[in-house]
């Protein structure tokens, strides 16, 4: 009897306890993923390189702006960088046209240290000019609410 009933449910031993789930547990691949966010959220502001430049405060507001522009930095020494890479004043517009490919449009970022010389700072200027960028502006850093320095 007991082979017949068996036959007419299909041929399948029933598996009790064990029956495979049918179900996918997300609980474990949640969990990686917020620690991956939490990791990412931490180390993304230390990725950030560059030349340290202390920066003039200035109250204009901060540009928004899709591109990514390409930095060039004046230290107090009056070294010039390119990103955090270390150029001479000759070497800068042949440099630049090589990274952006002659493409005009590229916003060029100047930033110039706050103990430099301002004639310095447009000499820097006047040298990315004359290689044919016309979007070329100076960065500034916003004041502490609290006042200037």
């Amino acid at each position: 009897m007991a082979i017949a009933a068996q036959q007419q449910r299909g041929g399948r031993k029933r598996r009790g306890r064990h029956a495979a789930m049918s179900e996918i547990n997300v609980t474990p691949f949640v969990d990686v993923m917020l620690v991956l966010l939490i990791i990412f959220m931490i180390t993304a502001p230390l990725l950030t390189v560059g030349v340290q430049v202390d920066l003039p405060k200035t109250q204009a507001s901060v540009l928004q702006d899709p591109d990514e522009p390409l930095a060039v930095s004046v230290d107090a020494e009056g070294k010039i960088f390119i990103q955090d890479t270390e150029i001479e004043d000759t070497a800068l517009a042949p440099r630049l046209i090589a990274i952006t490919g002659a493409n005009p449009d590229i916003r060029i970022f100047v930033r110039g240290d706050r103990a430099i010389d301002y004639g310095r700072v447009m000499q820097v200027m006047g040298l990315i000019n004359a290689a044919g960028f016309n979007r070329v502006a100076l960065i500034a850093e916003l004041p502490l609410s609290g006042g200037t320095r």
